[in-house]
This record gives structure tokens, C-alpha cells and sequence, in this order.
């Protein structure tokens, strides 16, 4: 019990450890499947929304565990193509924070929300991820690489959130609520700090 909780928090820590910094990079870098898959896993805004998707979908259960994470991809894409095509989309990096805030807050809480209105937040906060980052990349082949860069490595943080979440419950009804409120707590207080620019 108590391994399976220390590799809860590893997990948790594992995930967070490239994300040193938050920023977007420039249009120049954004260009080619490597740059789209580095570029998830070292902002802390998109590390620990794209777990806590992960986590929640695992707390959610059943076809939520797997319709979640895809919806949140698939509604990412949607909105990288409205940044793409320069369709403007209000409020687009606050919306990114607030999703790690309310994210991190549902996992806390375990909030069993229904599955319709997981997807609709889900789908939301994916909008604003999505477009923050298509609005950088350049309309090209090597565009389309780092689109496709980007969402594999959004998948992986998903899958990372769905292990975490399995590891965690594997720890025991007890301590598994204590790390899940822990985890969710940590990244609703980073979104908080990123929401201020504090971090």
C-alpha cells in the first residue's frame, strides 16, 4: 500500500518535472513533429491540465475513461484549426489557466459529474489549448508535424492522468482519497498562480 502510494506521487512529480517553464514559443520554433511533441510537456499549464484530464476521466469510470481524454484531442484540434485559420477566440490564456484551476479543483473533490457535462467542460477548455497553439504554427507541412507532435504528446499526458489515477486508487480507499485531494489541490493552486502570473 504504501509503495503503490509513493508511486502515486512520482507519478505526480514525473509528470510536473519538465514543466519549468510557460510559455508558448514563437512561430519560428513551432515547426515539426519533435517541436509539437516537446513543446506539451514543458509548459506547467498544459503538464498539469493534461494529467488532471487523465485523472479525472480515471475517477469518472466506465466510457468516460476513454471518451475524456479523446474528446479533449479531438476538440483540441478543432480549436489549433480556428488559431491556424486566425479566427480569434476571447480570454484564450485565461481559459488555459482557469482549466488547470477547475481541473485540479474536480479532481480534489472527485466531483462525479455526468458524462454530458464532463465533455462540455472538457470540450471547452480544449478550444483554448488548442487555439493557443495553432495560432503559432505556420501554415505548412511542417505545421501539420508539429500539430501531430502535439497531440501525441497530449495523449501521453492523458494516458499519464489515467495511470496515476490507477495507482492511486491501488493505494487504498484511505490514502488513495488523500493523494487524489492532494494532487488536485496542488495543480488547482499552480492554475491559481498562473492565473495571476505568479508562476
Amino acid at each position: 500500500m504504501k509503495s503503490a502510494l509513493k508511486s502515486g506521487l512520482l507519478a505526480l512529480a514525473a509528470a510536473a518535472l519538465p514543466a519549468v517553464a510557460y510559455a508558448h514559443p514563437a512561430i519560428g520554433e513551432a515547426a515539426g513533429f519533435s517541436h509539437g511533441f516537446v513543446h506539451p510537456i514543458s509548459g506547467l499549464d498544459h503538464v498539469l491540465a493534461m494529467v488532471m484530464v487523465g485523472v479525472f476521466a480515471f475517477q469518472l469510470g466506465g466510457r468516460a475513461s476513454w471518451l475524456v481524454p479523446t474528446t479533449f484531442v479531438l476538440v483540441m484540434t478543432l480549436g489549433g484549426a480556428l488559431g491556424v485559420a486566425g479566427i480569434n477566440v476571447p480570454f484564450v490564456e485565461i481559459g488555459i489557466a482557469l482549466s488547470v484551476v477547475v481541473l485540479g479543483a474536480v479532481v480534489a473533490l472527485k466531483v462525479k459529474a455526468p458524462l454530458a457535462a464532463a465533455l462540455g467542460m472538457i470540450g471547452l477548455f480544449a478550444i483554448f489549448h488548442g487555439h493557443a497553439h495553432g495560432a503559432e504554427m505556420p501554415e505548412n507541412a511542417a505545421g501539420a508535424a508539429y500539430a501531430a507532435g502535439f497531440m501525441a504528446a497530449t495523449a501521453l499526458l492523458h494516458v499519464a492522468g489515467l495511470v496515476l489515477g490507477y495507482v492511486i486508487g491501488r493505494a487504498g480507499e484511505r490514502q488513495g482519497v488523500f493523494v487524489t485531494r492532494t494532487a488536485g489541490g496542488i495543480a488547482a493552486i499552480a492554475g491559481v498562480g498562473i492565473l495571476a502570473g505568479l508562476i
